[in-house]
């Protein structure tokens, strides 16, 4: 299952949303009949633009509290080694590389990465990043991997 993390200013209307998307899945090598779930920020999810996104595309729409992504970062970042170590994440932990955190976002929005966590927390334990976050204009898309049977969807 694939799932896109979306990261957005207020008001980002849907074209620009659903241009990025496109950008980002061209870029993934990703098809989109291959996605399953949108996830963003609870306040993002709210907004007229992204469900109309999620509803055009046929995605179930996933909205995260600033709190849940911070404390996702905030694990993922705890498994992370150290540069020159190779150390794996504990049993049953995500293994997927830290989201990117960002302190501009942090400071916006209440936690360092959006587009990224959100996307590993609903693509499920074990997903992994096929598309780093990219930032299109005022959008940020981040393109998960995941076990079907763990996933959201």
């Amino acid at each position: 299952m694939i799932a896109v993390g979306l990261g957005a200013r207020a008001g980002t209307g849907t074209a620009a949303l659903a241009a990025a998307v496109r950008a980002a899945l061209v870029a993934a090598d990703v098809d989109r009949a291959e996605v399953t779930v949108l996830a963003t920020l609870d306040r993002r999810a709210a907004e007229p633009a992204v469900l109309a996104l999620a509803a055009e595309s046929g995605w179930r729409l996933v909205a995260y509290t600033a709190a849940q992504l911070a404390a996702f970062t905030a694990a993922q970042l705890a498994v992370v080694p150290a540069p020159g170590e190779n150390a794996a994440p504990p049993p049953g932990e995500n293994a997927a590389p830290a989201p990117g955190a960002s302190a501009i976002v942090a400071a916006a929005v209440g936690t360092p990465s959006v587009a990224e966590a959100a996307a590993l927390l609903a693509a499920g334990p074990g997903a992994s990043l096929v598309l780093r976050k990219r930032i299109f204009d005022v959008v940020t898309v981040a393109i998960a991997r995941g076990n079907l049977a763990t996933g959201v969807n």
